[in-house]
């Protein structure tokens, strides 16, 4: 045996557990159960609760906090009383329901030491709290075990919860103290799933139903919400969802969750599901058969093709989508159609991290696996958010450096993450350029650069080393204005660290320069040789979005791109495909969303089809993109519900979501994971799968890829990126990172240990210089405003808007610094009216100290407040992304 394990004997059973492990642990590997009410493996071990009593050496012992060591023997049906005069004292202080109501952890435990109701004799009268929508206490069962505290501090990382009281009377209570709707509870349901005995659960769910003992029949699928990739395990019971649980098991989330995953399946029931085709007639959409809407559908794009080509047709497919409806629809567009106009949501977030990534590095991907993030000594997390956006990244993030790890923060706003930060640099929106600048200035002024990786592994320096002279520290600090002795301890911690890593988010991608801030990201990680060597950090990895925006991509819904990233006017990457699909591919590239948009209102684009996305609320400039909407012959628009863009189709499909289909997702660090059907979708509605084949064949083009694993199958062939790759291999092992070419062999999670997939095989530096934003503030409009998401919705609100996530959080508002609010009269909590060069908004000021003077933040996940109304169309020179960070605005009082 390895070196790793230590032999224990329990019960005169053998068993070798990992050297470390608790005795605890030993006792479960050889098969025994015995209760442990106070211990949850995801926490550290605290041994209050002495339910789980052994023997071990001839000492009674908590197994819990005990080590198993080399050669103990462990006793445990020698001291069965003991635990279970343990069990039975707890059980004392509760009232006969903890035993009669809850299936739970101690109910269990009380069945397998024959202790009954009877043993329960509280009156209660401790009383409840049910303010919240999600989380119920009742305080009458609580044991104090302090699980539920240790869950929110330990594995979340928000320090929400306490215990108060003395002795007998302690209980867990919200910590700043108040109602627990009033708490700093972010809902994420760890405190739900760790309890042992139904004093906190979900309303509605079924009692004891946790991830760690649900019920039979559940559905493991992967979360339709951000692009972490939760491993879910979902409950249904007649046909609905009664229960979302983490799966402890999940390779990213390790059986954690946030307030969309857990519980926002509350949409599947709304009184607003779309369930019948709407057609436009008279100038109203009306209920139509299915036949009919796709009749009008097929009849509109022969009639824009005849009009206008193949190219007078687009498509914008849906990062909500998964990878084989993506699959499906690019081949539709390019085989059915004849065209490559097709774009995903991408070009509106990372389409410059896809870009900036490959000119570094060679692929369009992040470079590690997150799981190496436990190796890393220093964080440099820039541009993001993920405490809102990214939950459960924020608390694996959160939990590394209350492990020690240093922390540096770029972001212009004090949240989440920076509140924990070692150095937070708070550069002006727009200037990332000149602040990586800075720092890699100091790095190569100051020697913390290896030297050897880059005379072997890189190219460009002397170009970039030249241009870096141009920005020390006190020039960067005068353009972002991030002191310049920040700059500097910012550039030490990242230069001194052996195992830095680079994390970022939208506020890298979405500028005019967005590419070149991919790009000069990039270069710090590569001057400090801390890509691609397997030991020297956790590289360069973006933070995508929506659960399928790097898959969406992957599976060629680009308009330049093939999938895995073939271009399209490379003959032989033609060809490839081609011989697979039997039929020619369209040589040059097609539009990007921006274009279809210009091309619908300029009268070159007669039809537009538009997958899972409200484009009229989370696209720039929205106002322009509604009179694209307007003038363009035919759209159509496959919806759950009938969104701000969806009101202004001519045809209206309804659709499946995420928890009602089959397929496979990619999450942001490249893993493929698979969906499955939890639940069927309303009578009437199809999946996007369905729809494709159906319009295609009324088009007179038959696909192939009867079935989305016939579809993941047929990717396979087309690329190496994807040849291991298939449902059953999915199935059998869960999640396997692409690239993976051979299907007897794993993925790499690492990339670029031999060599980066650049031509020469080098990584690249980008010399590249800072240039200013697309807008500036004037006397006219003095403030900037950044966008982006909150904890409790996601993107436009369509899904979490219609549930128990409204009680959290109602509206859109505008932080504003009490300066700002002081010089234009605005009050904490009153109506306001924020202008742009290109439209108005209407929110409630929020005034605080998150931003900083001169700019104001918001949200858009309520399309009303109108607050994309105000993004310009400035957009990234490189990719289109559009600058959703830097908008100049007015604010008066509303």
């Amino acid at each position: 045996m390895s070196s790793g394990t230590v032999a224990v004997t329990v019960d005169g059973v053998h068993v070798r557990v990992p050297e470390g492990d608790s005795v605890l642990s030993a006792v479960r590997t050889a098969g025994a159960d015995i209760p442990a009410l106070c211990h949850d493996d995801r926490l550290r071990p605290a041994g209050s609760c002495r339910t789980c009593l052994v023997r071990v050496d001839g000492k009674i012992v908590a197994s819990c906090v005990t080590p198993a060591t080399a050669g103990a023997v462990v006793e445990v049906d020698d001291v069965r009383g003991l635990r279970r005069d343990a069990v039975e004292l707890m059980v004392s202080a509760l009232p006969p329901r903890a035993l009669d109501t809850y299936d739970s952890e101690l109910a269990r435990a009380c069945a397998a030491s024959g202790i009954d109701a009877t043993a329960a004799r509280s009156p209660g009268g401790r009383g409840v709290d049910t303010s919240h929508p999600y989380v119920h206490l009742d305080r009458d069962l609580c044991i104090a075990c302090g699980r539920c505290v240790r869950m929110c501090s330990d594995l979340q990382g928000t320090f929400a919860l306490t215990l108060v009281g003395r002795g007998a009377d302690t209980v867990v209570a919200p910590g700043r103290g108040g109602s627990w709707a009033e708490s700093d509870c972010v809902a994420c349901g760890g405190c739900v799933d760790t309890c042992p005995t139904g004093a906190i659960t979900e309303p509605g769910a079924a009692a004891g139903i946790t991830s760690a003992v649900g019920p039979t029949g559940t559905t493991r699928t992967t979360c339709g919400y951000c692009g972490v990739g939760c491993a879910l395990d979902v409950v249904a019971e007649d046909g609905r969802v009664t229960a979302v649980l983490p799966a402890r098991d999940g390779p990213v989330n390790r059986g954690h969750a946030c307030v969309k995953g857990r519980f926002a399946h509350g949409y599947l029931e709304s009184r607003d599901r779309l369930t019948r085709p709407l057609v436009r007639r008279g100038g109203v959409l009306e209920p139509a058969e299915w036949d009919e809407a796709l009749d009008r559908v097929a009849a509109g794009m022969r009639q824009a093709i005849a009009d206008g080509g193949p190219d007078a047709v687009g498509l914008i497919s849906s990062a909500r989508a998964t990878n084989e409806e993506n699959y499906l629809l690019q081949k539709f567009m390019r085989v059915a159609i004849g065209t490559n106009n097709i774009d995903n949501c991408s070009r509106l977030c990372h389409s410059p991290s896809a870009a900036g990534l490959t000119a570094s590095f060679g692929l369009a991907g992040g470079t590690d696996s997150f799981d190496d993030v436990e190796r890393t000594d220093c964080l440099l997390v820039v541009g993001a958010n993920p405490i809102e956006a990214h939950p459960v990244v924020g608390a694996r993030l959160l939990q590394r450096v209350l492990a020690g790890a240093k922390l540096v923060v770029a972001d212009p706003r004090a949240v989440g993450l920076a509140h924990h930060a070692d150095v937070h640099v708070r550069p002006r929106p727009g200037t990332n350029v000149a602040l990586f600048h800075g720092i890699a200035h100091v790095l190569v002024a100051e020697g913390l650069i290896d030297e050897a990786f880059l005379r072997e592994r890189a190219t460009g320096l002397p170009e970039l080393t030249a241009l870096l002279a141009d920005y020390p520290p006190d020039t960067v600090a005068s353009i972002t204005g991030v002191p310049a002795q920040d700059i500097v301890a910012a550039a030490r911690l990242y230069g001194r660290a052996k195992r830095p890593a680079i994390v970022y988010g939208l506020g890298v991608t979405e500028h005019l320069h967005g590419t070149d801030g991919v790009r000069t990201l990039a270069n710090l990680a590569i001057l400090r040789g801390a890509v691609g060597t397997g030991h020297g950090g956790y590289g360069v990895n973006p933070l995508r979005g929506q659960n399928n925006v790097q898959g969406a991509s992957d599976m060629g819904a680009l308009p330049d791109l093939l999938p895995g990233y073939a271009r399209v006017d490379d003959e032989s990457a033609r060809a490839r495909v081609e011989r697979v699909w039997g039929l020619p591919v369209p040589s040059h590239p097609g539009m990007r969303i921006p274009q279809m948009f210009a091309a619908a209102r300029a009268g070159r684009l007669r039809a537009l089809w538009i997958v899972g996305e409200d484009v009229c609320a989370t696209d720039p400039d929205a106002n322009r993109v509604g009179d694209a909407l307007d003038a363009c012959p035919l759209v159509v628009c496959n919806e759950l519900f009938l969104s701000e863009t969806a009101r202004r189709a001519d045809v209206v499909l309804p659709v499946a979501s995420w928890l009602e289909k089959d397929g496979t997702f990619v999450n942001f660090d490249r893993r493929f994971q698979r969906v499955r059907r939890a639940v069927g979708p309303p009578v009437g509605v199809r999946t996007d799968f369905a729809v494709v084949h159906a319009l295609a064949a009324r088009l007179g083009v038959d696909l192939g890829c009867p079935t989305p694993a016939a579809a993941l199958d047929e990717a396979a062939r087309l690329t190496p990126h994807f040849a291991g790759l298939s449902h059953d291999r999915l199935d059998r092992e869960g999640a396997v990172p692409w690239p993976c070419p051979h299907p007897d062999r794993p993925g790499e999670a690492t990339l670029y240990l031999d060599r980066f997939a650049t031509p020469d095989g080098r990584a690249h530096l980008a010399a590249a210089p800072y240039l200013p934003p697309g807008e500036q503030p004037d006397d006219d409009y003095p403030l900037i405003l950044v966008t982006g998401r909150g904890w409790a919705h996601y993107n436009s609100g369509s899904m979490t808007r219609r549930g128990a996530n409204l009680d959290l959080v109602a509206r859109d508002v505008l932080d504003v610094h009490p300066d700002d609010a002081d010089r234009f009269g605005l009050r904490d909590g009153e109506p306001v009216v924020v202008r742009s060069r290109h439209g108005q908004a209407h929110l409630v000021a929020r005034v605080g100290d998150a931003t900083a003077p001169g700019q104001v933040f918001s949200t858009f996940h309520f399309p009303a407040g109108g607050v994309n109304r105000l993004t310009s169309d400035h957009a990234d020179t490189v990719t289109s992304c559009p600058e959703y960070k830097v908008t100049a605005v007015c604010v008066h009082p509303g």
